[in-house]
């Protein structure tokens, strides 16, 4: 197992990515700390680890709250002892006109965004100094990387996430401590029911706008993880990884013929 006698803390486990890597990394042998705001849906997760024979506990957190962070560290230590690994997964998406966007939407969703993301890091990261090592990684979107009207909220946080990651790989590499972003795009969850929703089509009608022709699945991201976290990517840092079925790659220009 890849992930034999390491702690996995995931944040926002209780649905799709999140869920889906929390169930694969303790399949690898990792302890699971799991973390949602969904107190509910994060305990069938952890229940369901158990149930097969995992080690892991719940813990109810909104990540955009400094306290709630210190509890959760203190209950994971206490529990495991400590924390190898760190997916700041939790997040949310909203699809808004910039000039319809509220400032309580807007602090709220960098809230969770982005200072959960920095939070993350800077709970978590000074028990990886003391253990001379660590491996974190940040949920950033494809959104993060290009413009697209209706995004300039949830772009603006996935593209800080984007930046603070590489911040981070620069200053803590020297504690041997990696740090990197995933960057899906369009993957069966919740988000993509509620993209769908908004545009009034089917979740299956986006992937129209991918070159594969099709939309990813949690199990593709959370094997992206999977391997960002395990020693087989022991030389990668500061790097972000796209899973968007080449959306982010370009735009075709001409009509292929048949």
């Amino acid at each position: 197992m890849k992930l034999k006698n390491k702690v996995a803390l995931i944040t926002g486990n209780g649905n799709g990515i999140g869920k889906t890597t929390a169930l694969l990394l303790s399949k690898e042998g990792a302890s699971i700390v799991g973390t949602d705001i969904n107190e509910k849906s994060g305990k069938q997760t952890v229940n369901e680890i158990n149930n097969q024979g995992g080690d892991a506990i719940f813990i109810q957190h909104d990540v955009s709250n400094d306290d709630n962070w210190k509890s959760v560290i203190n209950k994971a230590l206490s529990t495991f002892g400590t924390i190898d690994i760190l997916f700041n997964n939790a997040g949310l998406f909203i699809i808004k006109p910039l000039l319809e966007t509220t400032i309580e939407e807007w602090n709220h969703l960098m809230n969770v965004n982005v200072t959960g993301t920095f939070l993350g890091m800077k709970h978590v990261i000074p028990i990886m100094i003391e253990n001379k090592g660590g491996v974190v990684i940040n949920a950033s979107s494809n959104a993060g990387l290009f413009g697209a009207t209706g995004l300039t909220l949830y772009g603006a946080s996935k593209g800080a996430v984007r930046i603070m990651t590489k911040d981070a790989a620069m200053e803590f590499a020297p504690y041997n401590i990696r740090v990197n972003s995933i960057h899906p795009g369009y993957i069966k969850t919740q988000m993509i029911e509620y993209a769908a929703k908004v545009a009034n089509k089917e979740p299956e009608d986006q992937a129209n706008f991918v070159p594969l022709k099709r939309l990813g699945n949690t199990l593709e991201v959370a094997n992206m993880v999977l391997y960002l976290v395990s020693d087989e990517a022991s030389y990668i840092t500061g790097s972000e990884f796209v899973l968007d079925g080449g959306v982010s790659a370009g735009q075709s220009v001409w009509e292929q013929e048949e």
